[in-house]
């Protein structure tokens, strides 16, 4: 490993905080991390990004948007992050045998 990269090992609990990841580094973790709670039944997940200017979170809803089984995204209501978190909701994994759509 790099001296300038740095290992996190998350806790996939449904509650993503972006700050702790370079910004480089979030097209992979949003995805990944998405696909872990969706296979431990985790269905509504908060994204934090952060208000600031906005990059990291229209970058997040790009990702969000590529992604076929997430079912919907909103920003989060204000007790859980407001616009500087995004809720998302994600599509039940299929059942075995079954080809996702």
């Amino acid at each position: 490993m790099a001296d300038d990269e740095e290992y996190h090992e998350l806790v996939v609990d449904g509650d993503l905080d972006l700050h702790i990841f370079q910004p480089r580094d979030v097209k992979y973790v949003v995805p990944d991390y998405l696909e872990e709670c969706r296979e431990k039944g985790i269905l509504r997940v908060r994204i934090v990004h952060g208000k600031g200017t906005g990059t990291l979170r229209r970058t997040v809803h790009a990702i969000l948007d590529r992604i076929a089984w997430v079912a919907s995204y909103s920003l989060a209501p204000e007790g859980e992050g407001g616009w500087g978190a995004t809720v998302v909701v994600l599509k039940p994994l299929e059942e075995k045998g079954r080809v996702e759509t």
